[in-house]
């Protein structure tokens, strides 16, 4: 194989286009690239830690849950708490109305009573009244007095 001058202008060209490779075309892609690795780098560790923090979301999801249904069933024991005292006190309170009424009743009575006592007083006088007229009606005499009053009282009981 002979030299010319094609196949040293050829190399002379292949090594003016390297050299030109080299120094312009070369650092940019090697900086392009570069920037990718980094790029590509940070993303693979945000993603870690955005799963470490998705973790640690989770626990403190699930921390918070538990502490909610903590509070509801303290909630849930206050409120039947409440409700056992609310039906105690509806309790006492019914007592004491129960045993207003029943001295409301006992005071109706005693005043029926005393309105009957009343009535009787006045059937007494009036009954008294009639036998003192039959008493002066009669003619005066003690053993008929006697015997009309005795009669009287009889009838009162």
């Amino acid at each position: 194989m002979s030299i010319n001058a094609t196949l040293i202008g050829q190399m002379i060209t292949f090594t003016l286009l390297v050299w030109f490779t080299m120094k312009y075309v070369w650092p940019p892609i090697m900086q392009a690239l570069e920037e990718r690795k980094n790029k590509i780098a940070e993303g693979l560790a945000a993603a870690e830690k955005g799963q470490e923090e998705i973790k640690l979301a989770e626990k403190k999801a699930k921390k918070v849950l538990k502490e909610a249904k903590d509070q509801a069933a303290e909630i849930v024991n206050l409120a039947q708490k409440r409700a056992n005292e609310l039906v105690e006190e509806s309790k006492a309170n019914a007592q004491k109305e129960g045993e207003r009424m029943i001295q409301a009743a006992n005071a109706q009575i005693e005043q029926e009573m005393q309105q009957a006592k009343e009535s009787l007083r006045k059937e007494v006088s009036a009954l008294a009244l009639r036998a003192a007229e039959q008493i002066l009606q009669q003619e005066v005499d003690k053993a008929k007095h006697k015997d009309i009053i005795n009669k009287a009282s009889e009838q009162l009981g």
